[in-house]
C-alpha cells in the first residue's frame, strides 16, 4: 500500500507542475500543490519503505518531472495551445497621405 501511495503521489505531483507551468497562469494552488505531493512521496518513502527507498523516490520525482516538462515541450501540445494567426494587414496614415498629395498639389499651381 505504501509503494502505491508513493506512486500516486509522485504522478499527482509531475500532473500538478505541468498543470501550472503551462495551463494555469501565476504560481498557485497547484504549483504548491505538486512540491508539496513530491515532497510527501519522498517522505513517504523514506518513512515508511527506508533510506534507499527514499532515494530512489528523489530521483523518480526529479527524472520524472524533467522527462515530463521535455516531453511536452517537445509536443505538439503548445503549438496547439499558441496563437499563431498573422496579421498582414496595412493602415495607410492620414500624416503620409498629406505628404504624398502635397507634391501633386503644388505641381497643379505651377
Amino acid at each position: 500500500m505504501n509503494v502505491f501511495l508513493v506512486v500516486l503521489l509522485v504522478l499527482a505531483g509531475v500532473a500538478l507542475l505541468l498543470m501550472e507551468m503551462f495551463l494555469l497562469p501565476g504560481f498557485g494552488i497547484a504549483g504548491i500543490s505538486g512540491f508539496a505531493c513530491l515532497i510527501g512521496a519522498v517522505a513517504v518513502a523514506w518513512i515508511c519503505l527506508g533510506k534507499l527507498a527514499g532515494y530512489i523516490t528523489l530521483a523518480a520525482c526529479v527524472l520524472l518531472s524533467g522527462l515530463a516538462i521535455w516531453g511536452f515541450v517537445r509536443s505538439n501540445a503548445l503549438d496547439k495551445m499558441a496563437l499563431d494567426t498573422k496579421i498582414d494587414g496595412h493602415v495607410e496614415l492620414a500624416n503620409n497621405k498629406l505628404k504624398h498629395e502635397e507634391p501633386a498639389a503644388k505641381e497643379e499651381k505651377e
